[in-house]
């Protein structure tokens, strides 16, 4: 049987942010261990009438129970992305229960781009891009590079990106799901 912190790392979740749009993909691949469960789950969630996105990895119970605690944060804040942010490191570190839970979060509006972690962490990346779970080095790379040197939109570097990604990962695969929000409206697509 995998360790928690094995199965906490089996996906892909990439968000980029480019000219106020943010697109937010991940994955469909669930592992257990060395195998292939599922190949469509959504691990992405649209919250505060979708102006803000959420992804996650790790176990799917602990990582839905901090994305409706995320959720009643950003209610308590008026939407505030950062501000409920700070709050939900806060109750994730200090909260027996929450301190127990294993899932990282990604969470992203268009001003800001955020990873929570249950060590109290809240990180907003220098660039444009963060990822998180096994393929996360490897979205990331691949988003800047994109970022850098194409003009290509949000939704289409995520969607290149999470490709190449799933070339390399044994963990992603093909299968995405990515939602974007922004100036061009508020959109969700399938690939």
């Amino acid at each position: 049987m995998p360790s928690i912190a094995e199965r906490r790392h089996g996906t892909t979740i990439l968000a980029v942010k480019r000219d106020g749009v943010v697109a937010l993909a991940g994955d469909g691949q669930v592992t257990f261990g060395e195998v292939i469960v599922k190949h469509g789950a959504r691990k992405i969630r649209r919250l505060h009438d979708g102006e803000v996105l959420a992804g996650f990895a790790g176990a799917v119970a602990d990582a839905l129970t901090l994305i409706e605690r995320f959720e009643g944060q950003l209610d308590t804040w008026r939407g505030n992305l950062r501000k409920a942010a700070v709050e939900m490191a806060k109750d994730w570190r200090t909260d027996r229960a929450l301190r127990r839970l294993e899932a990282e979060l990604i969470v992203a509006d268009r001003e800001s781009l955020l990873l929570l972690s249950g060590d109290g962490d809240v990180l907003e990346p220098d660039e444009n891009v963060i990822a998180i779970g096994a393929g996360g080095a490897y979205a990331t790379a691949a988003a800047q590079a994109l970022l850098q040197h194409t003009d290509l939109s949000a939704r289409a570097i995520a969607e290149a990106a999470m490709r190449v990604t799933a070339r390399l990962c044994i963990f992603t695969n093909d299968s995405l799901l990515i939602e974007v929000a922004g100036d061009d409206g508020v959109l969700s697509a399938e690939s």
